[in-house]
């Protein structure tokens, strides 16, 4: 591997970590405070911005074998979160308490974008499963979160359950990142 591609590979690893990180972090804190905070959102928006390349660099380092469902999976989990960051200004500028105002502001629009999320997710999850150049638990964790996110969008529950799927999609994302930084190229453990 050449000494740009490894250092390539670091910067993923490490947004891998940094950004999923920084999610869950932020989620917890929402959760806590029961509802936004000005620090809370700005953290939140660097977490979303970072998410895009993320994926689109978590395919490239697979790119040998997780097919062309990686490639639209990272695409539209991208899209997504393009879409997430957005909101989390607009909950800045409209000063927005929580996330049940923000949904109710945004209702069908950031449905949609949850959809191709999750959609997203199933499908660059599966892929990266097959393509085995992680450890499979990564995408197994990061599957299991998106699925606990898709039953809860069908199921009204309490937040709390919202948080912890989206802590185990990052999860998975974070062990992805430990791998690229602690290894030359990714394969299973």
């Amino acid at each position: 591997m050449s000494p740009t591609a490894r250092q390539l590979q670091v910067l993923i690893g490490a947004a891998a970590i940094l950004a999923p990180g920084i999610h869950t972090l932020t989620d917890v804190a929402e959760w806590v405070t029961k509802g936004f905070s000005v620090p809370q959102l700005w953290a939140n928006y660097l977490a979303f911005v970072i998410m895009p390349f993320l994926f689109v660099g978590l395919f490239a380092v697979q790119r040998e074998t997780i097919g062309i469902l990686g490639l639209v999976g990272a695409l539209l989990y991208g899209a997504a979160f393009i879409y997430f960051a957005h909101t989390t200004l607009y909950a800045l500028v409209e000063q927005v308490p929580d996330y049940e105002s923000l949904w109710s502001r945004l209702g069908s629009v950031y449905t949609a974008h949850g959809i191709l999320m999750i959609l997203g997710g199933l499908l660059f999850g599966a892929a990266t499963f097959r393509a085995g150049r992680f450890p499979r638990w990564t995408a197994i964790v990061f599957l299991c979160g998106i699925a606990i996110n898709l039953a809860l969008g069908i199921i009204a529950t309490p937040e709390i359950f919202q948080v912890f799927g989206s802590a185990l999609r990052n999860a998975g994302l974070i062990g992805m990142g430990v791998v690229l930084l602690m290894r030359p190229t990714p394969h299973p453990a």
